[in-house]
């Protein structure tokens, strides 16, 4: 007994058992280091599959493919039940091994394999293994399936599960009706698979000579290659000729059509060829599986490029605000600053007025001229500049509202597009990138609504000019602390009348003072003028540090908010990238094996 009819006894008594050592011992040197390099790009496969977050079934099709390649050559059987398949079957073994009947007798999944004696036990999945002492079982295992329309739709499940398991798959359809609809679906699935397939044509015994066989063949053949491409081989069949012919009636043999099919299983199954394709089937499975996943990293990529170009957006939305808050800003600065460059110029034109020959028994009465001062040059000025900054205080609240109301609709229409994108779907699987993105977009989205709704515009308000008025107060004099703006822009500004009142009172008392009015008049638009500029450096120095303090305050919360969306693209997409590389690497590996496995 040989050592490939050892391994065939070992498997009818332990079904579990692994083939590897069956396999190794019949192969060439060449061989087995196709055999190495083929086991190394799948394992490497398998781990890359984990690492992108690949669904749990297309993981365990690959995993269950690898396991293929420790076991015998896996040749599966499909087609509607009323193909003929078991009868097609047992016309190929040249026994009545499988039930034949005209309604669904293949309820099972059935594995066929070599055994002494013939037996049926269970195994994992709902599948039979039955075994016969049949020559064609010591190099093949055959399974039997439940047709593709079968009542049972489990059956139907069961049956595109294990496809992914096979080397060869022989797929049958009746000749009275070529290509039903759940057979051109059972087909494309295939193709998906990348299986190598035979088209056998069963029951053209029925048709009306060989010109409708012609016709048949070639209505199948064409609709077979728009749906999977190339057919390895279309046979006309009939599997009831072959088995009658084979149980003692030969002259129905050349009819039957088996000739050509037994001769093409056996040339293509000889030892290269049952190596080539065993082979090719897991690298098949695994060319299709980088593929899925890569087509769906591009599509996560695409994903994450949105992302990117939504924080850009909000990025470029805050340099702008920034730039026009700013440019505003100054303006109102600028309002300010009209007020005191008003204030000053009705200064010059008072001591221009008082300082003078003609009003030196005026100059004399300080209280009068102080009274007069107050009316003509600081006037409402303090109220004027309390009134602009109170101004500038609400419409730094507002633009702060608004820019979080900005961000919080970005983010909304954002989440919209991409729940457009799954309509129809149950939403993205925990774990995946989609539903770590999505929760926390939601989680943004769910911060910047809040930070809307619970914006009390006249707290924050109240707040800032609270602060704004600290800094002036403080900035100007210690112990003016507490007061309001236009009480301490106005002591600061009568502050100059004292420093006026004593060049006047000193004016007042010299002797000859008339030569000295026109000095004291330059004197004293000196003091005027250094004294508006500190408080204007003051005003301006206070506020604009105000400003851009609550300027940075605003910036912070929204980059703290947003940092974490921000954080995630950049790592997934790098994770992405690297997941992306690797598979592009191992596509291109499992491309030139199934090459050189082809050649």
């Amino acid at each position: 007994m040989s050592d490939l009819q050892t391994c065939h006894l070992q498997l009818a008594h332990s079904p579990t058992r692994r083939y590897t050592s069956c396999m190794e011992t019949i192969l060439k040197p060449e061989q087995e280091e196709l055999l190495k390099r083929t086991r190394d790009v799948l394992g490497r496969l398998r781990d890359a599959l984990a690492d992108a977050g690949a669904p749990p079934e297309d993981r365990t099709a690959l995993a269950d493919s690898i396991r293929q390649l420790d076991e015998l050559f896996l040749l599966v059987v499909a087609g509607e039940f009323n193909a003929g398949k078991s009868a097609f079957i047992n016309a190929l073994l040249g026994r009545a091994l499988l039930a034949e009947g005209v309604t669904p007798t293949t309820t099972q999944i059935y594995l066929l394999k070599y055994g002494p004696e013939p037996s049926t036990i269970p195994a994992e999945k709902g599948v039979w293994i039955q075994t016969a002492p049949i020559e064609l079982l010591q190099n093949v295992n055959i399974v039997d399936t439940p047709g593709t329309n079968a009542i049972q739709r489990e059956h139907e499940a069961l049956t595109a599960e294990f496809i992914p398991r096979s080397d060869l798959v022989l797929f049958l359809t009746s000749a009275d009706r070529p290509f039903t609809e759940s057979e051109r679906a059972f087909l494309t699935q295939i193709r998906d698979w990348g299986k190598k397939i035979v088209l056998i044509i069963n029951k053209v015994d029925i048709l009306d000579g060989q010109t409708a066989v012609d016709q048949v063949v070639d209505f199948a053949a064409g609709a077979a290659n728009r749906l999977v491409g190339d057919i390895a081989a279309v046979f006309p069949v009939s599997a009831r000729l072959a088995r009658q012919a084979k149980a003692g009636q030969p002259r129905l043999w050349p009819a039957s059509g088996f000739e050509p099919l037994e001769s093409f299983i056996h040339d293509t199954l000889d030892d290269d060829g049952r190596f080539r394709l065993k082979l090719l089937n897991p690298l098949g499975v695994g060319q299709k599986l980088v593929s899925k996943q890569l087509a769906a990293i591009g599509e996560d990529l695409a994903a994450l490029q949105d992302d990117n170009q939504l924080l850009e957006d909000i990025r470029g939305q805050t340099v702008y605000y920034n730039e026009d808050m700013q440019r505003n800003f100054q303006a109102r600065l600028g309002e300010i600053d009209n007020l005191l460059y008003a204030m000053e110029k009705r200064g010059r034109d008072f001591f221009d007025e008082t300082i003078r020959v003609g009003r030196i028994p005026d100059l004399v009465r300080a209280n009068r001229v102080k009274e007069a001062f107050e009316q003509q040059v600081v006037a409402d000025t303090p109220q004027q500049i309390e009134a602009r900054i109170g101004e500038l205080v609400d419409w730094l609240v507002e633009q702060d509202l608004r820019q979080w109301t900005a961000v919080a609709e970005h983010l909304a229409r954002r989440k919209q597009e991409y729940d457009e994108r799954i309509v129809g779907h149950s939403g993205p699987r925990e774990g995946t990138l989609a539903y770590d993105r999505q929760r926390l977009v939601d989680s943004i989205g769910a911060a910047t609504r809040q930070a809307v709704a619970s914006y009390d515009r006249e707290k924050e308000a109240a707040e800032l000019a609270n602060s704004a008025q600290t800094a002036v107060a403080g900035a100007a004099l210690l112990e003016l602390g507490g007061m309001g703006i236009s009480t301490v822009v106005a002591l600061l500004a009568t502050a100059t009348w004292l420093d006026v009142t004593g060049i006047l009172a000193g004016v007042a008392f010299m002797a000859l003072g008339f030569l000295v009015l026109p000095a004291r008049k330059r004197r004293a638009n000196q003091e005027l003028e250094r004294k508006l500029a500190d408080l204007r450096h003051r005003l301006v120095g206070s506020l604009t540090e105000q400003f851009n303090r609550e300027m940075r305050r605003g910036a912070q919360r929204l980059e703290d908010t947003v940092a974490p969306f921000d954080r995630f693209v950049r790592t997934q997409q790098a994770r992405l990238v690297a997941n992306k590389n690797s598979l592009a690497d191992l596509e291109k590996q499992i491309g030139g094996l199934r090459n050189q496995l082809k050649q």
